[in-house]
């Protein structure tokens, strides 16, 4: 991962869908063949593997992930497995400011680059935020035609009390638009008081420099892997009036 030609591993381990525990190993300097990893729990999956970087962000060598169920726990198993690498989904550099004197949360979506292709290649950015698991608010920018490096420079303004700060979570998926069939979710990323890593930084500059715009790189992550990370209540919204009322004639009438 280094120019080098080395690497300085560590081990990331979690289980899922909460996601409430994570544990790492201390990093191995210069090295690709990193010996006498201890796992502090044995019964976590899945284990990312990262390389360690002192001034930007940590880059992922691969992962696995381990069924829980297919494991026999009365015996200790030492096997080897082959890392699987994460598919590359792009990335996105958005800014964030938070002004507590007046509850305004400021997104600026700037640009994305690497896009994966999806179809035509036709980029737009939803901007979300979750309170309480529910989905709260949400807005989304222009669509972009035909490239995987738009350039957007969106702002979006939301009013967020100081309480709700702490708690809410903010979502930036990234998509592509299609005229003939549902859109496609190219990749998502999320921030809040209870990310962790490069998103938990970022969340945490914003709030540690009131009313500065503070701007970051960060690299998308599947949908599947944020969505069970948020584990989303999804509510059921009251019927319209008219659909109500033709539903109870139709009983009456039956």
């Amino acid at each position: 991962m280094d120019l080098g030609g080395t690497s300085d591993p560590y081990v990331k381990v979690y289980i899922l869908p909460k996601k409430s525990k994570t544990f790492e190993t201390k990093v191995f300097r210069k090295t690709l063949n990193p010996v006498k990893i201890i796992l502090e729990l044995l019964n976590l999956q899945p284990i990312y593997i990262y390389d360690f970087n002192r001034f930007s962000k940590h880059d992922m060598i691969g992962e696995i992930r381990l069924n829980l169920s297919t494991v026999d726990w009365n015996h200790v198993i030492e096997e080897w497995r082959d890392l699987s690498e994460q598919e590359h989904l792009g990335d996105i550099c958005f800014s964030l400011r938070y002004v507590p004197a007046s509850s305004k949360l400021t997104v600026i979506i700037l640009e994305a680059k690497n896009l994966k292709r999806m179809d035509q290649g036709d980029p737009y950015v939803k901007v979300q935020l979750i309170l309480d698991k529910k989905k709260w608010k949400k807005k989304k920018t222009s669509v972009k035609m035909q490239t995987l490096n738009p350039y957007f420079n969106e702002s979006f303004t939301f009013e967020v009390s100081f309480e709700q700060i702490q708690k809410v979570q903010l979502v930036i998926s990234v998509w592509d638009h299609d005229k003939m069939s549902r859109n496609n979710a190219i990749g998502k990323i999320y921030l809040g008081c209870d990310a962790t890593g490069n998103q938990l930084r970022h969340w945490a500059d914003m709030l540690s420099n009131p009313r500065k715009p503070v701007a970051q790189w960060h690299t998308l992550l599947s949908s599947e892997q944020v969505d069970t990370t948020l584990a989303l209540k999804h509510t059921i919204l009251p019927l319209p009036l008219k659909w109500r009322l033709m539903h109870f004639y139709r009983i009456h009438i039956l």
